[in-house]
């Protein structure tokens, strides 16, 4: 039975290494989609694959077997492993925000980007730098 690893939605491009991970396929995710996604094959997978898809569904038929489809299209292929990585920072600095500047380091920022924006400031700057 195969279990289905990734679902892509629109485009998904693919792209290959002499080194493992030596195909990746990378887009968004149907299940996660603001989070942009890599999937990883320790395997040179299918010659005929295309530089980009759409809309690919990657599964897993066994042991080391996987089936790649897009556009009615499937390509079977063995790899050792796949690895699924997602890009989780932007849900996890909405669910821990940064914590805000100190006055103090907004103020001497802003004097310092007010002195660099001229050539005495400069001047100040590299004689304060030493």
């Amino acid at each position: 039975m195969a279990e289905v690893l990734v679902s892509f939605r629109g485009r998904v491009r693919t792209a290959r290494a002499a080194a493992p991970p030596e195909l990746t396929l990378s887009g968004v995710t149907a299940a996660h989609p603001d989070e942009p996604s890599l999937l990883a094959f320790v395997a040179p997978g299918p010659v005929t694959l295309p530089g980009e898809l759409s809309d690919a569904l990657v599964e897993r038929l066994g042991a080391g077997s996987y089936r790649i489809r897009a556009a009615g299209v499937e390509w079977l292929f063995d790899a050792r492993g796949a690895h699924v990585h997602r890009d989780a920072a932007a849900p996890f600095y909405r669910a821990v925000p940064p914590r805000p500047m100190p006055a103090a380091r907004r103020f001497f920022l802003r004097l310092v980007l007010a002195l660099a924006a001229s050539r005495a400031g400069l001047a100040v700057l590299r004689v304060l730098r030493g």
